[in-house]
């Protein structure tokens, strides 16, 4: 048995774990789209068989129409526009164009992403529109009667037009790129996050793959294209394939342990006995012991310790000569008076229907019978 297991662990268990281990795929939500790979990860893929493959609170998703999206414990979702890996950050913008309505409950707790820059506005809510230059008009907010606009809060006086009113001030993330965030008098839909870990800006740098060290590991290291396919780009074709190969070899081997397991087995029942081994042909036409006979033979029933009644096979390790299976508590034995042979009931009795004889000693067990 241990010969088995053996052979499982190595030519079955082993290579289906290291098939597992290395088989995290890039994504795409469509040909073309954004790339996911770690430490962003598919949420349908993850949940279901490779969680290992991204990084917690770096799931994405894919719209009906393959867009992709980030989803903040906090602040619903928003739509993916880059991701760069080597810089961490991740350029994201509303899915209803109103980012300043999204930046007033924006909430980046529970998730491992942070601002990069922020500047400070202020929220102005106008009966009357095109009150100034400086105030830029935020039409998704605005309606007929209240006109919406925002401010730089450094370029702002405490003198308001008489129409007007501070509605809040507002925080903006926004890009060190930008001169400001709000350009020609219209609001940026997108504005960026980062985060600092997990730290793959080393393996970007060097061209490797980054991941977790292994499956049950919270460490994470460099992979290169020759040492793993690990977040690579190989297809899912040319994994399936690899697997059925490992597997072909793998279950033909399994198969010849199999085998080899048996043959021992089979040798061992044949040998447990010092009876010289007994050819017999149980199905062979003959005219032997009727019913009566046969059930006036005593019968009994095994107990724990597997004796059989006198001297032969009395240390319970025996097994019957006829099946060649060892005897069990609770098997149903059947004895022949005269040599005190013993033998499944079952076994014994087929025999004696056909045959007049006992099948070790041969000497008949009723005086009928020569």
């Amino acid at each position: 048995m241990n010969f088995l297991n053996f052979f499982f662990h190595l030519f079955i268990l082993f290579p289906v774990m290291y098939t597992l281990e290395n088989s995290c795929q890039n994504s795409w939500c469509s040909e073309n789209n954004i790339l996911i790979r770690f430490p962003f990860l598919l949420e349908a893929e993850g949940d279901q068989e490779y969680p290992y493959c991204g990084y917690p609170g770096f799931e994405l998703s894919c719209t009906n129409d393959s867009r992709t999206i980030l989803t903040l414990p906090y602040s619903e979702v928003f739509y993916v526009r880059e991701i760069d890996y080597l810089r961490q950050y991740i350029q994201v913008y509303d899915p209803h164009h109103c980012l300043p309505n999204r930046l007033l409950s924006l909430n980046l707790s529970g998730s491992p992403f942070v601002t990069r820059f922020l500047t400070n506005y202020t929220l102005l809510s106008c009966s009357t529109p095109n009150i100034g230059s400086q105030f830029i008009p935020v039409d998704c907010l605005s309606n007929s009667t209240h006109f919406v606009s925002v401010i730089p809060s450094l370029s702002f006086t405490n003198s308001l037009p008489e129409s007007c009113f501070i509605v809040r001030n507002l925080s903006v993330p926004s890009d060190s790129s930008y001169q400001d965030f709000f350009l020609n008098n219209q609001i940026s839909e997108d504005f960026e996050l980062t985060w600092s870990s997990p730290n793959c800006r080393y393996c970007e740098l060097q061209d490797d793959m980054c991941g977790f060290e292994s499956r049950n590991s919270d460490q994470v290291r460099c992979f290169s294209n020759q040492q793993t396919n690990h977040q690579t780009g190989h297809s899912k074709d040319d994994l399936l394939i690899s697997r059925i190969i490992i597997l072909c070899v793998g279950g033909t081997a399994l198969l010849c342990a199999i085998g080899t397991g048996c043959l021992a087995c089979y040798s061992r029942g044949r040998t447990i006995s010092d009876e010289p081994a007994i050819n017999i042909n149980i199905t062979r036409m003959g005219v032997g012991l009727d019913e009566s006979t046969i059930e006036s033979f005593e019968k009994i029933v095994l107990g724990e310790s597997r004796r059989l009644p006198g001297v032969e096979h009395n240390d319970g390790t025996g097994c019957c000569p006829i099946c060649l299976s060892e005897y069990n508590s609770k098997d149903i034995i059947r004895c022949i008076p005269e040599c005190r042979h013993c033998f499944h009931a079952h076994c014994i009795d087929e025999w004696l229907r056909i045959n007049t004889t006992c099948p070790i000693c041969r000497n008949s067990p009723s005086p009928h019978f020569p």
